[in-house]
């Protein structure tokens, strides 16, 4: 297996933050065909396959608002307001996505991307391993 770690600014607001470029690279490096994981080691962060850019990334913010508001609820209450949200995130974004890749290229479809998912503003610096799994 193959492994490499990137690293990504996410900022400091919400953010679903595109990959994909970075993730075929590696994938494109390998050659053959195999598996990409895409793993997050942070508890706070998550990893989609989705359409980007068309407003879609937008939506899941949105849809993320509703579900986990950043207020007072939580009892995992350090960082910033709402900051407990973040770690309950990973139980409906895991922070892992596999996609299958021929001949060095991503398989995905039409409008897919690989995004990471991260509400934590108080962490603004990432970290992604990508995995190759050859055939």
């Amino acid at each position: 297996m193959r492994s490499q770690i990137i690293s990504v600014t996410t900022g400091s607001r919400e953010t679903v933050h595109d990959i994909t470029a970075e993730c075929a690279a590696f994938a494109r490096e390998q050659g053959q065909d195999g598996l990409l994981h895409v793993f997050v080691p942070h508890a706070t962060a998550g990893v989609v396959l989705m359409e980007l850019g068309s407003g879609s990334d937008d939506d899941l913010l949105a849809a993320l608002r509703d579900l986990l508001p950043a207020d007072e609820r939580w009892r995992h209450a350090h960082g910033s307001r709402g900051h407990g949200r973040s770690h309950v995130m990973p139980a409906m974004i895991p922070p892992y996505a596999t996609v299958p890749v021929l001949d060095g290229r991503l398989a995905l479809g039409t409008w897919q991307s690989i995004a990471l998912v991260d509400l934590n503003v108080d962490n603004a610096q990432r970290q992604v391993r990508l995995s190759f799994l050859a055939d």
